[in-house]
């Protein structure tokens, strides 16, 4: 095989699969690791990927890289409907109180919360968030009580940050918290771009008597630029896809349960 043709098939494989490994290269191609680190190299250099750690992965992975609102809402939107579903079955019963994070997965479990929720369940129930999109949802023709958390807002996800955002939150304890990821790795723990909504996330963690995340599969594996919880701080995973054994591993090692959507 001409190298053209290895490097074109290897773009491919990074753009299926998301992340390959030189070891992966090496035995798929029938070639050296040197040679798949001259390949990825110059793969790298075209803009087609970008290497980590034991292989490369999307040029459009990097650590800070997130895309808007509006894209996240198009994406995966079945899996996240499904997951949203089966948050739902995870809401208190009687008189509760839960934080929602933002989020385009947590967005759906407030839709849902409006026009699933029974109307005398809907009544016991508080719900905190800091996400305009969420609020203006439950603010309109719903029965459930409604607090926003107060910041500057970020235009690029429509969620209050900073400073009077972490305070508010700290200063909370309620019964349940519904959180949001952008990456989920067996090392390195929960993860977001963001330095402002990853202090935001840390404090809705530390304030919920009980954490669910609700991920699809494509964050499951993934870091980003800032860890905002450990694994041990999570008590409940939804997403729609079995983790990989690491990650398995190391979610049941931190006693966090693990709910298929």
């Amino acid at each position: 095989m001409f190298a053209e043709e290895r490097h074109r098939k290897i773009g491919e494989l990074v753009a299926a699969q998301g992340r390959v490994s030189v070891a992966e290269l090496a035995g798929r191609f029938d070639i050296t690791k040197e040679t798949v680190r001259r390949d990825l190299a110059l793969l790298e250099s075209d803009g087609r990927l970008r290497r980590v750690h034991g292989g490369a992965v999307a040029a459009g992975k990097a650590s800070t890289s997130e895309q808007s609102l509006g894209t996240r809402q198009l994406m995966h939107h079945d899996r996240k409907l499904r997951i949203a579903r089966k948050a739902l079955e995870l809401v208190p019963s009687g008189a509760a109180s839960m934080i929602l994070d933002a989020g385009t997965t947590t967005e759906l479990l407030a839709e849902l919360l409006t026009t699933e929720l029974p109307a005398g369940r809907a009544d016991e129930l508080l719900v905190i968030t800091h996400a305009l999109p969420i609020a203006y949802k439950l603010s309109i023709g719903s029965r459930l009580q409604l607090e926003t958390i107060g910041g500057r807002v970020r235009g690029l996800t429509s969620a209050a940050i900073g400073a009077r955002a972490v305070e508010q939150f700290r200063a909370l304890r309620p019964d349940i918290a519904f959180i949001g990821a952008n990456g989920i790795d067996a090392g390195f723990g929960l993860s977001t771009p963001d330095a402002l909504e990853a202090a935001v996330k840390t404090a809705i963690v530390d304030s919920a008597r009980r954490v669910v995340v609700l991920a699809d599969s494509s964050k499951l594996g993934e870091e980003t630029l800032v860890r905002f919880a450990a694994l041990a701080d999570v008590d409940t995973l939804v997403t729609d896809t079995e983790p990989d054994p690491g990650l398995a591993r190391a979610l049941d090692e931190a006693d966090v349960e693990v709910v298929l959507a």
